[in-house]
């Protein structure tokens, strides 16, 4: 086995992409998700994002979430916008850690932000001059990165065109994410050697869904490359309203499951961790996917029947 990363850095986003593709909570629900992952350990949490209520309804009270929030100062809160107007209200909101999505897929780009994705890299400069301006740092998420349900493939040549029209725009960091969870473990190995080449400097990350059943498998390719920055999900919320058929994030408690295991740190308490879980899980009113939430823990034991 390859010499695994001794640390890895987890971004919680299942107050995010975990609710985006569920019915309403209420604000105050979403409040104490918030809050209640604050405090497993986790250091990194994508909060809200300042999209049009129109687009993503679920999103329309993030504001009222994010003013009402009670800031970890342990934890860096990130916020994703998908154009300059949702950017310019993140900054008025306070955030300082920005992402913007763009799809290596034209057509998925079009269903989800009405825009080609040449016409959303053209914007991508103003968005890094104006989040740099006001001392923000901005991340692009490249989605569709190993397909798309509408398209089928993505060449590996268009993601990585997308990426380098990032570096060129002056983006912080790249995130690929699997949106409708298309990849495997060989094609999470050449898109990231592919990117290293070309990009060997800029920081990498990774997002994937477990829409068919590989999200974990994907992940430890990864982590044999030295990959050490991933995206998930409490309870393995998640999806993608304009992706069909996307099932959610891998689950953050399978990972620190997984990987603690395997010698990696995360810093997260597991078992705090399951307690939020469970609460995801109530607030979405029906079964999450984890499979660790369900069966607990390693170390959870049962008595004999006899």
């Amino acid at each position: 086995m390859s010499d695994l990363p001794k640390r890895v850095s987890l971004r919680e986003v299942g107050p995010r992409d975990g609710l985006q593709n569920e019915d309403p909570i209420p604000t105050a629900a979403k409040i104490d998700l918030i809050d209640a992952l604050s405090e497993t350990g986790l250091r990194r949490i994508e909060a809200v994002s300042f999209v049009h209520p129109r687009a993503i309804p679920q999103m329309a009270d993030a504001d009222e979430v994010w003013s009402k929030v009670r800031r970890n100062d342990a934890v860096r809160y990130s916020a994703l916008v998908p154009n300059r107007r949702g950017l310019e209200r993140a900054l008025a909101a306070g955030f300082t850690d920005l992402e913007v999505v763009i799809s290596a897929s034209d057509t998925h780009n079009r269903e989800n932000i009405n825009r080609s994705t040449a016409e959303s890299l053209d914007a991508l400069p103003e968005l890094t001059e104006l989040a740099h301006g006001s001392g923000a740092t901005l991340q692009l998420i490249v989605s569709t990165a190993w397909g798309c349900p509408y398209e089928g493939e993505v060449p590996e040549e268009r993601v990585l065109w997308v990426a380098g029209r990032g570096v060129a725009a002056g983006v912080d960091s790249l995130v690929y994410g699997d949106t409708t969870g298309m990849a495997t473990p060989t094609r999470v190995v050449r898109l990231v050697g592919e990117t290293r080449s070309a990009h060997p400097e800029l920081p990498l990350g990774l997002h994937f869904h477990n829409t068919r059943g590989t999200g974990l498998a994907n992940l430890y390719a990864a982590l044999q490359l030295g990959v050490d920055d991933f995206d998930a999900a409490v309870a393995g919320l998640g999806g993608c309203p304009y992706a069909p058929g996307a099932s959610g994030n891998i689950a953050t408690e399978e990972v620190v499951s997984m990987v603690e295991d395997m010698g990696v740190e995360t810093g997260v308490d597991l078992d705090a961790l399951l307690d939020v879980a469970e609460m995801a899980e109530r607030f979405v009113g029906h079964a999450a996917p984890s499979q660790v939430l369900r069966a607990g823990p390693r170390s959870r034991t049962v008595p004999p029947s006899s």
